[in-house]
């Protein structure tokens, strides 16, 4: 393990292409010190001692608006758990390597029973708390919230008080199972997840569904209290423009992954946030028959590439854009520090100019994976 820097301590990363907003790479060195950066010395100087990032390109940290690898971690294989500091250290060690510097954990509350039930969230969120002291990410909650969830819904609003402000996700994979267009074996995934049988969970969905007429008052009511605490809202999987719409009315200013293009171009006339997977760029495709998120890219409709289910994705995604030919990796790189940290609300991060969180990525200019890792000035990953 990597020693940590001391905060209080004066670091220099030296000899490196810094990304420096509005200038592009340029060669410079990063003085750091109480966790922030106190000076960008452009022209760079052939230095001695702290990082030598030379031959390195010098990247603000990746910010992950929404990544949910962890339940791998917790539940490697159906109705199998861990316990939960090992799967979130070893989560922590999976973002630290991959340059992810903050991220937004994707922390489902269900009516479900199992590893997406409100009592399962509580312990996740337990555990990160108390692990804070060893992490050596940044570690935040994006709540989602399954619209269904009536009884839980005080709890949700509750986390809007923490100190790290939440992101709040409005789901809803219940309307699609309840009407039949959920092939079975998501609903067998389900019902695994839930660690249940199949009739069972069949029989937790009607008893959920005869409370449909109770949503939408509830969504309302959710909306207005994130608003109010200064939580940040993303509606999830939008299937309609108007869906999207009334959501944005709401104050949700985030369209997180849209199911086809003529939502995904509402969203993006509207001037929403829009979301979409760095896994379906660095694959060339959505794994579920969903939008390109490349030609997205390409159409100027995408603002932000979450990790979703592969913590290495976002890093991959810009390397695989700039070498397609969609985007200069300057432009790339905001879509995973600077574009998602201003939707969250994040001032003091995402990109690398004086008096900001010193969370840095080096990256070799012909490599695809960091050489070091830095949070808050502190050196938390070192490949070597």
């Amino acid at each position: 393990m990597p020693e940590k820097m001391q905060n209080d301590m004066e670091t220099v990363i030296w000899g490196g292409r810094c990304l420096i907003p509005g200038e592009g790479l340029i060669t410079a060195d990063i003085i750091c010190a109480g966790g922030r950066i106190v000076e960008v010395r452009r022209g760079g100087s052939m230095g001695s001692g702290g990082l030598d990032a030379s031959g390195c390109l010098v990247l603000p940290g990746i910010v992950d608006i929404h990544g949910d690898a962890f339940e791998r971690q917790i539940m490697p294989r159906p109705k199998t758990m861990f316990p939960l500091d090992i799967a979130m250290l070893e989560t922590d060690r999976q973002l630290a390597a991959n340059g992810v510097t903050t991220a937004y954990h994707g922390i489902t509350v269900s009516w479900e029973p199992g590893l997406r039930s409100l009592e399962e969230a509580s312990r996740i969120i337990e555990a990160l708390d108390s692990l804070e002291p060893r992490l050596r990410t940044d570690h935040r909650l994006h709540i989602r919230w399954e619209t269904f969830a009536l009884d839980e819904m005080a709890e949700v609003e509750a986390l809007f008080k923490r100190a790290k402000k939440p992101l709040l996700a409005f789901n809803d994979h219940t309307t699609p199972s309840i009407a039949g267009s959920r092939a079975d074996i998501k609903i067998r995934s389900a019902a695994e997840r839930a660690m249940i049988d199949v009739e069972h969970y069949w029989r937790l969905l009607h008893g959920v569904a005869e409370r449909a007429g109770e949503v939408a008052a509830a969504i309302r009511r959710m909306a207005a209290a994130a608003a109010s605490d200064g939580v940040s809202m993303l509606s999830h999987d939008d299937y309609l423009p108007e869906g999207r719409s009334a959501f944005r009315d709401m104050g949700v200013r985030i369209a997180e992954f849209p199911m086809n293009s003529l939502t995904l171009d509402a969203a993006a006339a509207a001037g929403d946030v829009v979301v979409l997977g760095a896994p379906n760029v660095v694959r060339g495709g959505s794994h579920n028959g969903a939008i390109g998120a490349e030609q997205a890219i390409r159409q100027e409709k995408c603002s932000v590439l979450a990790s979703d289910y592969y913590y290495p994705a976002p890093l991959q995604a810009v390397i695989a854009l700039e070498q397609r030919g969609a985007l200069p990796l300057e432009k790339a790189w905001d879509m995973i520090s600077q574009a998602p940290a201003a939707a969250c609300g994040l001032t003091d991060r995402g990109r690398i100019e004086k008096g900001l969180r010193a969370d840095l990525v080096i990256l070799p200019e012909t490599g695809s994976a960091p050489v070091a890792t830095l949070v808050a000035g502190s050196c938390v990953y070192r490949a070597y």
